[in-house]
């Protein structure tokens, strides 16, 4: 059978009795990789390539091990088959577990530091975006939860940092000639998190290359000759959907920069949630590193800098390449 045309991968293996810690390193890569049990032994999984090799992998392992193993391809024979097997990946129990994890630790977050908030929300998104990944057949179950971690994440990000500008109507002003923003002082909240730093290196690097940055205690601080940025009353901030870096690069008329639309794209779901770039979770890492041990913001927003010059090269090469067009099957 062509396994491009089946539609299922079946692992069919078997291990030594003796193989305990081998079967339990097995058993939980299959669990891993969101492999439904027709029985004890017998593992399917939607037809992928990436499928496919991670079988494969574990065939592999356990022939290592002493035991046997067979991957095949597929193909129910009855169209009741067809429509059970999907049916051995709905993840709605798996989503209830999450929703309900996250309303029982809402009421204790207000007692946790911001190291803490930080080390719980990284584990938590780990675990919706693990289950996220084995989630082949999509159903309301999944929006519900995208929903409730949103709002979830929300109530996070508020207690690490409560000054944070809330969702605003309206338009980004019209196109702005960055010429007229040159020399300019520059007032955003201090303690520099992803959005406030990346956009007071976008200002930086592409608007106002002369610019001097004041990190302001509160809001109320920022002086009137001062251009503040992400908080809520700001010259830039968050407009209808868009955090402040990607109101600035709409504001200056950036958006032609397919890197800095990637950056864009890095920024909001760290910041708002969304779709995560690859590249996220090692810059929020390493922000948050440089962050417990920089002495003050300039310091701090001179490393970041290095780092986002790098991720800004490294999204240029990406979208230099030619695309290959893609073989996911669902």
């Amino acid at each position: 059978m062509d396994s491009e045309q089946a539609p299922w991968h079946l692992l069919v293996l078997s291990l030594p009795t003796a193989g305990a810690t081998a079967r339990m390193r097995i058993w939980r890569a299959l669990k891993a990789l969101g492999c439904a049990a027709l029985r004890d032994g017998a593992y399917l999984l939607p037809a992928h390539p990436e499928h496919h090799d991670a079988l494969q992998a574990l065939a592999d392992e356990c022939l290592r091990e002493g035991g046997s193993a067979w991957l095949l391809s597929a193909m129910p024979d009855r169209t009741a088959d067809a429509q059970t097997y999907p049916a051995l990946f709905d993840r709605r129990e798996d989503y209830a577990s999450l929703r309900k994890t996250w309303a029982e630790t809402a009421p204790t977050l207000a007692t946790l530091g911001v190291a803490e908030l930080t080390r719980l929300h990284k584990k938590l998104r780990r675990e919706f975006e693990a289950l996220r990944a084995i989630d082949f057949f999509p159903n309301e179950a999944g929006l519900e939860t995208d929903a409730a971690w949103r709002d979830f994440s929300a109530r996070i990000e508020r207690l690490r940092s409560p000054d944070e500008p809330q969702e605003a109507d309206g338009t980004v002003p019209p196109r702005l000639d960055a010429a007229l923003y040159q020399g300019r002082l520059w007032a955003t909240r201090r303690s520099l998190w992803v959005d406030r730093v990346a956009s007071a290196w976008l200002i930086r690097r592409f608007i106002d290359r002369s610019a001097r940055f004041l990190w302001l205690a509160q809001p109320a601080d920022c002086p009137p000759e001062a251009l503040g940025f992400d908080f809520d009353g700001a010259v830039f901030s968050h407009v209808g959907d868009r955090v402040t870096f990607e109101t600035l690069l709409e504001s200056f008329g950036l958006t032609g920069d397919a890197a800095l639309v990637r950056l864009g794209a890095l920024v909001h779901g760290l910041d708002v949630g969304g779709p995560l770039a690859p590249e996220a979770s090692g810059f929020e890492a390493v922000l948050a590193g440089a962050r417990e041990r920089l002495p003050d913001d300039d310091a701090l927003l001179a490393e970041a800098s290095a780092m986002l010059d790098s991720l800004h090269a490294h999204f240029q090469r990406a979208a230099q390449r030619p695309q290959t067009p893609s073989r996911i099957t669902p």
